[in-house]
């Protein structure tokens, strides 16, 4: 496959790549492109730009007690007792252990992605200066909407941010508002993700939001585009 001339492929391929849903075969043949094409490693860096700053609002996430108690079940696990120190089935044992141990590694980590939200969709929206500004993440599963400011973005007292969903034909969509600094969570709807969402925008308005239901009043502050990484 050519993808040279081929510009909404290799930004797809490149964003897909940086977040690690580019598998197999598919992301060898990638890397080897890579190797030969100075502009694609050029775009596959501007991904890493945008992308690499969401691994600073990842926290950790503990398994619920009950995820652990299955563990144990499923691996014939026992609680350790002082009697296990003087018996030989132990030390006998501990081969064994040691083995289900790895595979009890592998359930824990499958087992905490399945806990964490479906996150299905990534924005990153930057500035006139192409800096990111916002970083946004979509759960359809749960339809959650979770924007994230990188340090702050202020605004006067009497003025919001707002964002929209600009489609490619129509009004823009009020998808919220926002506050100027740290996380808001807002709900995500088919508006905010459906196949005719052209981009991602930011508004400078009045204080509650744009007066005029069919779109910003304000001046466009930040704007990007969905990726979808499942």
């Amino acid at each position: 496959m050519n993808i040279r001339d081929n510009a909404p492929l290799r930004d797809k391929l490149a964003a897909e790549y940086v977040l690690g849903t580019l598998k197999g075969g598919a992301r060898r043949r990638f890397e080897g492109y890579l190797h030969n094409d100075a502009a694609l490693r050029m775009l596959t860096a501007e991904w890493q730009d945008r992308l690499v700053p969401m691994a600073e609002f990842s926290s950790a996430q503990s398994p619920r007690k009950q995820v652990w108690g299955n563990i144990e079940r499923r691996l014939n696990l026992r609680p350790a007792r002082a009697s296990w120190l003087d018996s030989l089935n132990f030390w006998r044992g501990l081969g064994l252990v040691s083995t289900a141990m790895a595979a009890l590694l592998v359930v824990v980590i499958g087992l905490r992605v399945l806990d964490q939200p479906q996150l299905d969709y990534v924005a990153t929206l930057t500035d006139e200066k192409s800096q990111t500004a916002l970083l946004l993440t979509g759960d359809t599963q749960h339809k959650a909407l979770t924007v994230r400011l990188v340090g702050n973005a202020p605004v006067a007292s009497d003025k919001t941010l707002q964002l929209w969903a600009v489609p490619k034909q129509g009004n823009p969509r009020s998808l919220g508002l926002l506050a100027d600094k740290g996380e808001v969570k807002l709900a995500l709807g088919s508006n905010a993700v459906g196949d005719d969402v052209a981009l991602l925008a930011v508004s400078l308005e009045p204080k509650g939001g744009s007066p005029n239901p069919n779109g910003p009043t304000g001046p466009i502050l930040y704007k990007g585009a969905w990726v979808r990484v499942m």
